[in-house]
């Protein structure tokens, strides 16, 4: 039996951001490489991107989303409200994927490696404590439900 691959299509980056973040109570920012078209994300895109149950954005680009520590209060929060799962969860979920052979996005230890991993990956896509400060080199983009 033949397995076909259904590939979800990840929502058009859609034109016109107001406050690039998560949203306003969790201190989390969503920041692409710069050739990620676009200036917002839809909350289940984006979890698509992170489960890698979304390879590429809607215009072919691959999609190459990089988490935190699991001790991170960022990716605790980001797991939360854009996963909807707590981080075991989210663990769980990966123990799975990997025994199929899929590996979970890699993981940086803090905000500034994760700013660097993104600057320098064509496709990524991070999150940041909004507290960071962001270099040309990336953007931030919103998150809307």
């Amino acid at each position: 039996m033949k397995r076909f691959r259904i590939l979800v299509p990840v929502l058009v980056l859609l034109a016109g951001a107001s406050e690039p973040s998560v949203g306003a109570d969790t201190g989390v920012r969503v920041i692409v490489h710069p050739q990620v078209k676009g200036n917002q994300i839809t909350r289940t895109a984006l979890s698509q991107i992170f489960l890698k149950q979304a390879p590429r954005y809607a215009d072919g680009l691959a999609a190459l989303p990089v988490d935190q520590s699991v001790k991170s209060s960022v990716r605790s929060a980001f797991s939360n409200r854009v996963l909807g799962q707590g981080l075991i969860e989210v663990q769980v979920y990966w123990q799975r994927k990997m025994s199929q052979g899929v590996a979970p996005p890699p993981v940086r230890t803090t905000d500034e490696e994760v700013v660097a991993y993104v600057a320098q990956t064509p496709g990524a896509i991070g999150y940041v404590s909004s507290a960071v400060a962001l270099p040309e080199t990336v953007r931030a983009i919103e998150v809307a439900n």
